[in-house]
């Protein structure tokens, strides 16, 4: 049902990554060329797919495990999406480079975090159906 808690975080997830999407920082070097950029395809795949898996599992909520293993794949695009951040502002030089990001690097940790909760809201519902089936 779409009306369970683990809908509601997975909206919240996908939001998240919606919104990272959107206030994406435009990094460039000094010489004016992008270092970080939401159009470059490995950042803009992995964002689509963060994005895709969220919903498919927000829409998939008559199969429970299959929405445990899809958001636990979301999960892992929002790890690689976040060591890609990690990576490349590791490899930046300068500080005021860094410091310039902003809020873009936090938002798949909050999606991770929003992912997990549901997985959690998941697994209640699994546990709660599988003991009124040993009563039957």
């Amino acid at each position: 049902m779409l009306q369970r808690i683990q809908t509601v975080y997975m909206i919240l997830a996908a939001l998240a990554i919606g919104a990272l999407y959107v206030w994406f920082p435009f990094i460039p070097d000094p010489a004016g060329v992008a270092i970080m950029d939401r159009s470059e395809p490995l950042i803009f795949g992995l964002i689509f797919v963060s994005i895709a898996l969220a919903i498919i599992s927000i829409l998939s909520f008559k199969k429970r495990q299959l929405q445990f293993v899809l958001n636990r794949l979301n999960i892992i695009s929002n790890f690689v999406l976040l060591g890609v951040f990690v990576y490349r502002s590791l490899t930046l030089s300068g500080e005021t480079l860094v410091s310039e990001k902003g809020i873009g690097v936090l938002l798949p940790i909050i999606s991770i975090v929003f992912l997990v909760l549901a997985n959690k809201a998941i697994k209640r519902d699994e546990d709660l159906v599988k003991s009124v089936d040993r009563l039957r």
